[in-house]
């Protein structure tokens, strides 16, 4: 396979504190050099124009500048093979949520805090976020019409039902694995809607959770420069996420 692959997304694309980091990336963007899409374009001599960056939503995807960088759109330029899509966790509050619910009990007393661990308000956010799945599938396929696209969902993070993940309470846990469960059931039906493909990380990766194991994703923590970010990947987890994308991009003929 050759041709050209732009890789859309957030920090769960991106890759924080997986060292090293992607040459000439914006400072904030966490990008990594063996995210996903590194490791994709390598392994199938694609000609790679990563753009994720870390706190993305699906508004910064499509029309928005963050931090000075221009909509990930328009990255594309239609002489695309491939595109992969990994977004939507922003919108819905899920890592901040697991962010939030792993710190100490006196800081839930913060509106922000306490917004972020509300059932009501990820309800809400949840409800919203499966149109602007759809617009960004809908977009790609447009700006792209030659590439196969991809939908990348959320490795998954937390153990199974009744398990637990300290220090986050059960209560929080079972929040998180909501919103995953029900933002990959979104990401999954905009993919259809749209004629994208779906890979289904989250579902791969059930017995790869933080606590595991065999993770393929990290804990709770302090965020350090040098390791990767709390409740993203790990580099496992991104080599296998990028095994996953080839296996599909295999098969899609």
């Amino acid at each position: 396979m050759t041709g050209r692959y732009v890789a859309l997304g957030s920090s769960m694309a991106a890759g924080p504190g997986i060292l090293p980091r992607a040459r000439g990336a914006p400072r904030w963007s966490g990008r990594s050099a063996r995210n996903y899409a590194h490791l994709v374009a390598e392994r199938l001599n694609l000609d790679l124009a990563d753009v994720t960056f870390s706190g993305a939503t699906t508004a910064h995807l499509l029309v928005d500048r963050q931090r000075g960088a221009p909509p990930q759109i328009d990255a594309l330029d239609g002489s695309e093979t491939l595109v992969t899509i990994t977004i939507g966790g922003n919108d819905v509050g899920y890592i901040p949520m697991l962010m939030a619910a792993a710190m100490p009990r006196a800081a839930r007393v913060l509106p922000r805090i306490r917004a972020l661990l509300d059932r009501g308000r990820r309800e809400e956010a949840l409800g919203q976020v499966g149109d602007a799945l759809r617009e960004v599938g809908a977009t790609v396929r447009r700006r792209a019409p030659d590439a196969r696209v991809l939908f990348v969902d959320y490795l998954t993070v937390l153990p199974p039902d009744g398990k637990p993940a300290p220090p986050l309470a059960p209560a929080d846990a079972d929040l998180g694995r909501y919103v995953a469960s029900r933002l990959a059931e979104l990401t999954a039906a905009a993919a259809q809607a749209t004629g994208c493909r779906i890979v289904r990380a989250g579902h791969a990766s059930r017995d790869h959770h933080a606590w595991s194991t065999d993770p393929w994703t990290v804990g709770a923590g302090w965020p350090l420069p040098w390791r990767p970010a709390p409740f993203h990947p790990n580099a496992a987890g991104m080599g296998a996420v990028a095994e996953l994308i080839v296996a599909a991009v295999g098969g899609a003929d």
